[in-house]
């Protein structure tokens, strides 16, 4: 077979082509499909917001702030995506100004998902106490702990930053990761070690919770019942978000199984991480309630000015 050089060139350019629509497509997917839910998202919130019965609800208020937090952590993940297909590499500086949020949202998920589960228990299994233990008050006391306990194990992070590693990396270009920033032995120990605590206390909360109220549920209670399914709901949520945590040594064992598909490995992985349980959060928590979905249908089309009940 004949090789010369205009056929090497047709060759590189038809390899650019194909390299630039799947890149192009890839991005045009990830920014519609968070456009979608954002909107969705952004609708719950202005619901949430035009109603005084929900915000005196702790349910309620919890669920919004999981939908806000969704949100961020969305927007921050979707630029990531972007920058890395755009540039590649981005200064360190700018990368931390991605990266803190969405690890601080990432944290948050789990923690919100152990708070209403505990709401769910409180309200099936300590009814008569609900309305003591549940007001807004707390409920925002106990989003500000959530939003603590995720700052205590991503700030420090920071400080090790600053501490080892010298001024020309911080004016360096990175590929922009949480790994690749905070690079140190001990913010990887430290993040290891918090992954595992945080997940940990989220799992019992989960399995005390579903098995206090299956009991209750054998009863025939029927908000019982939709508790508990409302529990294993959270446990799928949390499963998802566990995808985040072990996605290293899931990217390893992918690219030892084909070993030329990392591109299309990271991008499969970032939907079923980032995108998939965003998508997950205002099914189960908003449409599945009979109360939100029936004011949450008056703004999902139109937003309009319907006075506040």
């Amino acid at each position: 077979m004949n090789f010369t050089p205009e056929a090497n060139n047709l060759t590189e350019a038809v390899n650019y082509l194909d390299t630039l629509i799947t890149a192009v497509g890839r991005n045009v997917t990830v920014v519609v499909l968070g456009i979608a839910i954002s909107y969705i998202n952004a609708t719950m919130v202005h619901t949430f917001n035009k109603h005084h019965i929900f915000r005196v609800n702790a349910r309620y208020i919890l669920f919004i702030h999981l939908v806000f937090n969704d949100m961020i952590q969305l927007t921050t993940s979707i630029s990531l995506f972007i920058f890395t297909y755009a540039f590649h590499t981005i200064y360190v500086s700018i990368c931390c100004l991605l990266v803190l949020p969405a690890t601080l949202t990432t944290l948050n998920t789990p923690l919100n998902l152990a708070f209403m589960a505990a709401e769910c228990y409180i309200a099936v299994c300590v009814p008569l106490r609900y309305n003591y233990i549940c007001t807004a008050k707390r409920t925002y006391i106990v989003i500000g702990i959530i939003w603590a306990m995720s700052s205590l194990s991503v700030l420090p992070d920071v400080f090790i930053l600053l501490a080892t590693e010298p001024l020309e990396f911080l004016n360096s270009r990175v590929y922009c990761s949480r790994d690749t920033v905070f690079r140190s032995t001990y913010s990887l120990k430290k993040r290891d070690t918090s992954h595992i605590v945080f997940l940990v206390v989220v799992w019992l909360t989960l399995f005390y919770t579903y098995f206090r109220i299956l009991f209750v549920a054998k009863a025939a209670n029927a908000d019982a019942k939709k508790a508990r399914n409302t529990i294993l709901l959270h446990g799928f949520q949390v499963l998802l978000c566990m995808m985040v945590y072990v996605q290293p040594m899931l990217i390893q064992a992918f690219i030892y199984l084909f070993p030329r598909g990392l591109s299309s490995i990271a991008f499969l992985l970032f939907i079923i991480n980032q995108i998939l349980p965003r998508f997950v959060s205002p099914i189960v928590y908003g449409l599945r309630d009979r109360t939100f979905r029936k004011y949450f249908k008056r703004y999902l089309c139109t937003l309009n000015n319907t006075p506040s009940v």
